[in-house]
């Protein structure tokens, strides 16, 4: 993240928080964050036309409005509606990652980034939880699961800088980089 994404994403997020905090609604914007993160993700086509500085504000206002309807917090609305007229609105993606962020700051939570070559079933998936609970002493683990068929079985566990590469694929590099130092 540059200097000046993170000069625009941390003030906007800080903003967003302190809102949601004042009226409870932490964990509701939080979703709403997720949501949009997943829209942006699932629609490459209306990311780019939210971002474009072609579009004219209202017509980005009116297509956002319709896309969401009631499924998200008012104040998550009126903050969307914020960043189309501050010009801030392709941005989005960052400042709701950052949103997310001190999100999980404030409930102790940390973010796994889990990769395996098949989805986890929910006993996996805790089971991982746990594992990543013992590594950070954190109260609660969110999840961030990713497909990878060159794993071949197994998984890789990220935690911020932390990797635990418990994958297959990761064991047999390492087998042959034992072997390779032995001839």
């Amino acid at each position: 993240m540059s200097i000046i994404q993170s000069e625009v994403f941390e003030p906007y997020a800080q903003a967003l928080m302190s809102l949601a905090q004042e009226h409870n609604l932490t964990e509701q914007i939080g979703e709403d964050m997720r949501g949009i993160l997943n829209l942006m993700k699932e629609s490459p086509d209306l990311a780019q036309f939210i971002g474009s500085p072609i579009i004219k504000e209202s017509d980005k206002k009116s297509a956002l409005s319709q896309i969401l309807g009631d499924s998200v917090q008012p104040y998550t609305r009126n903050f969307l509606m914020l960043l189309i007229d501050r010009r801030r609105i392709p941005f989005i993606e960052g400042i709701a990652n950052y949103y997310l962020m001190l999100l999980r700051k404030l409930n102790q939570t940390v973010l796994a980034e889990v990769t395996s070559a098949v989805p986890l079933n929910e006993a996996q998936q805790e089971g991982v939880r746990n594992k990543v609970k013992e590594i950070t002493s954190a109260q609660q683990v969110e999840l961030e699961t990713k497909i990878d068929a060159d794993l071949i079985g197994g998984v890789v566990i990220k935690v911020g800088s932390q990797v635990l590469d418990a994958s297959l694929r990761g064991q047999l590099r390492r087998i042959g980089v034992r072997l390779g130092s032995n001839s």
